[in-house]
């Protein structure tokens, strides 16, 4: 009898243990896309979390305990990321989450994090308007922060390479009916505008859309000289295969999802030469870069040696060791001290961006800058960089 009841309290004891080391870890949301035509980046993403995660965790983690990753599928559909935000927060209690690859996702959902005053960092979704959504004098402080280049960035330097670079004077736009596609399109429009560009053609398609030849009739007839476009890899990918049908070839220069694994797989020769801005591209060429690329292939074997979406992982990997910073110098999980310690953050970040010195401040909560985006290029089935010489200043730091 003595020795069943040793066996009940020591059981108990063990439940205890258990239950509080569940109940003392950090918890930290990572919402993407797992499935779907914006799977790679956001696999891509969660993976380069994963990696950030492990080495933090194996350091100790952060104030004397581990993160634990609480991952879930928002199916890149905003009603789903809705359902899923609210999960995070009211179930899974997370202290902060990143995440969100597309904007629309972002838009729909991010305003729980809002309310309940607990960051969000997006680290892939582009949408001009992610970061501006909760601003004064409306809202004091903003809870949504960003270390991806946004699409007013992005717009600009596809106009310069289309414009000031390639000298064309005629260019169409083809983008996606989504809030990803729509917005870039917009932001497309206002840079051409600063250049006194009005495009050819402005068209429309939906995603999983098959068939581009109306919209590439109607750019080819109006003499465009290159396709602008805002999308995701599929359908970018039926537009470079659209041109090939017709027996038309024009350049195409884009937002930075033409670096996605399904476009460059599924264009194959047709999406050679496609330019893109890129934070990050897979080449080893700083210290940093050459541990995140050898530690990315060796824990996930992607195929051809590629990362599905390069830029996606390493902003994904960036993110979590900005926030895990953040979270040490707040010296607790309180989501207001996790705000302030990202809008003051005293330690520097070696990411594999960037090093990150004082990315954010009360006002600015974009980590990226323009100075810091290159144009990358699919050559050989890889993005490479456009330009040589941007290899030369492989770490570029944030424009103050």
């Amino acid at each position: 009898m003595k020795n069943k009841i040793k066996s009940i309290v020591i059981a108990m004891a063990l439940g205890a243990s258990f239950s509080a080391f569940a109940a003392d870890t950090i918890k930290i949301g990572v919402s993407g896309p797992y499935t779907g035509g914006s799977s790679p980046m956001g696999a891509s993403m969660r993976d380069g979390v994963r990696l950030a995660t492990a080495e933090i965790n194996t350091k100790g983690g952060v104030l004397g305990r581990q993160i634990e990753l609480v991952e879930r599928d928002d199916e890149a559909k905003p009603e789903r990321g809705v359902q899923v935000t609210q999960e995070l927060i009211n179930k899974e209690k997370v202290v902060a989450t990143v995440g969100y690859i597309n904007t629309g996702v972002s838009l729909a959902s991010q305003r729980f994090y809002e309310e309940a005053k607990i960051p969000v960092i997006n680290n892939v979704a582009t949408g001009s308007l992610v970061t501006k959504q909760f601003l004064p004098p409306e809202f004091a402080d903003n809870y949504v922060f960003r270390t991806s280049a946004n699409d007013t960035i992005q717009s600009a330097l596809i106009v310069k390479q289309a414009i000031e670079v390639n000298k064309y004077t005629k260019v169409a736009i083809l983008a996606d009916s989504t809030n990803y596609g729509q917005l870039g399109r917009a932001d497309l429009e206002k840079a051409l505008a600063a250049k006194n560009i009005t495009p050819v053609a402005v068209e429309k398609f939906n995603v999983k859309d098959v068939d581009m030849t109306a919209q590439l009739l109607k750019a080819k007839e109006a003499g465009a000289q290159a396709i602008l476009t805002y999308a995701i890899g599929p359908e970018l990918a039926q537009i470079a295969n659209g041109m090939e049908k017709l027996g038309w070839k024009v350049p195409m220069i884009g937002s930075w999802t033409l670096s996605m694994g399904n476009f460059i797989d599924n264009a194959g020769k047709n999406g050679e030469g496609a330019h893109m801005p890129q934070t990050f591209i897979q080449e080893p060429n700083t210290p940093k870069r050459k541990a995140f690329i050898d530690a990315y292939l060796k824990a996930y074997n992607p195929a051809n040696g590629r990362i599905p979406s390069p830029v996606s992982a390493a902003q994904g990997y960036d993110s979590m060791y900005i926030l895990a910073a953040a979270i040490k110098q707040a010296g607790n999980t309180d989501g207001v001290k996790i705000r302030q310690a990202l809008e003051n953050l005293q330690e520097k970040v070696d990411g594999v961006v960037t090093t990150y010195n004082h990315p954010y401040a009360h006002d600015d909560h974009e980590a990226i800058t323009i100075n810091m985006v290159v144009m990358g290029k699919v050559q050989d089935g890889h993005v490479v960089y456009a330009n040589e010489s941007d290899k030369a200043v492989a770490v570029r730091e944030k424009a103050k």
